[in-house]
């Protein structure tokens, strides 16, 4: 009887470690960008933060594309030595990401169904606010928004949303704030899409993502 325990126990561990191999995420480098290296594990993660905050994910090639982006973009804010957001930054950005869902419970549910931890949100939330510092700090100064620019959103965009939502448009005035900061905003992707555009072209980059596939 013994001996019977004791061959059912090995069989059981040996079963146990071949699933927890089987389970085991094996990841790889995905794209060397001058002397650094972007992982699949990189990837995933950026993918799980899109389904998180988005309710949706780009496909694989427009993820490393973005993470290339991010490189590129933390490189110079590095080198620009921009100050790391503050916990009180990643705070407020936090509730401001917790307020474009429903509820709390949409927020908490969205979470747990992308697999990240509420450590994962506010790191990844911390870098991708250091990252849009930098450009704010780049190319906000240079963007000039005239009255007509304004106007021409709140015909186009304010009113007509309020109607479709049964609403009374809020004024010209009130808006003005909202609007001239969403046209900044605007402005600052278009500069930094050129920017990254020419960027691409001056850095030494080795896309593998397509050789893990074969």
């Amino acid at each position: 009887m013994r001996r019977f325990s004791l061959l059912w126990l090995a069989m059981l561990l040996l079963y146990s470690g071949r699933v927890s191999l089987a389970q085991e995420v094996v990841d790889r480098i995905v794209a060397r960008v001058e002397n650094d290296v972007i992982l699949l594990s990189d990837m995933r993660e950026l993918s799980h933060y899109q389904m998180f905050v988005d309710g949706k994910t780009e496909g694989d090639a427009q993820l490393l594309e973005r993470l290339i982006d991010q490189w590129i973009v933390r490189n110079e804010a590095s080198v620009s030595r921009i100050a790391q957001p503050s916990d009180d930054d990643v705070q407020r950005s936090l509730e401001r990401l917790k307020r474009s869902f429903s509820s709390p419970e949409e927020f908490e549910d969205r979470r747990k169904q992308s697999g990240l931890s509420d450590g994962d949100v506010r790191r990844m939330m911390k870098s991708q606010l250091y990252l849009s510092n930098y450009l704010d700090t780049r190319f906000r100064p240079s963007i000039q928004i005239d009255d007509r620019a304004v106007e021409e959103f709140y015909e186009t965009r304010v009113i007509p949303r309020a109607k479709s939502r049964e609403q009374t448009p809020p004024t010209l005035d009130a808006a003005r704030d909202f609007i001239q900061e969403a046209l900044v905003q605007k402005a600052i992707n278009e500069q930094a899409d050129k920017w990254l555009k020419e960027s691409r072209s001056r850095v030494r980059v080795e896309n593998l993502l397509q050789e893990g596939r074969q």
